[in-house]
């Protein structure tokens, strides 16, 4: 299955993530996550070149995305919402955008990974043709110890 991205409504912009983003897209991350990346994983990835993006809604950052590309594969290290927009197809849009990318820049196949716990994540997966290919045992910190990570993939054409 292939993902087309829609069009957006003229108060929202993707853009690529700048230095000066990234306090709110920590503030963002640690609302989204129980464990949530820290402050320096952001600017590494940031600065080793990935590509990010933010989903501005008037002006004021939401969301964003990492994406991984290389050899023919992609992988989407981080997709977020700011959790106050969850449920208004920002997700959708945003991980469109990063397919996009990902197909604009060579790939054949876009990896990820998710906690099973996070179904809403899932489902969107689901909908935009990922396929479960795998599984990594104890892969996520929870509050109980570890939790799998289930591996997911899209073929893009």
């Amino acid at each position: 299955m292939s993902a087309v991205l829609s069009e957006l409504p003229a108060e929202i912009e993707l853009r690529p993530m700048q230095e000066a983003d990234l306090p709110m897209v920590f503030t963002i991350e640690q609302l989204a996550y129980t464990h949530p990346w820290n402050l320096r994983i952001l600017q590494d990835c940031l600065r080793v070149g990935y590509k990010a993006w933010v989903l501005l809604r008037e002006a004021e950052v939401i969301g964003y995305g990492f994406l991984s590309v290389a050899a023919g594969e992609a992988h989407v290290l981080n997709i977020c919402i700011d959790p106050q927009y969850h449920g208004q197809g920002y997700g959708h849009r945003l991980l469109n955008h990063l397919l996009s990318l990902a197909r604009n820049n060579g790939a054949d196949t876009v990896f990820l990974e998710v906690r099973p716990s996070n179904t809403t994540a899932i489902q969107l997966y689901n909908r935009l043709g990922f396929n479960q290919v795998g599984l990594r045992k104890n892969y996520y910190p929870h509050a109980d110890g570890r939790e799998d990570a289930l591996i997911f993939a899209l073929t893009l054409f």
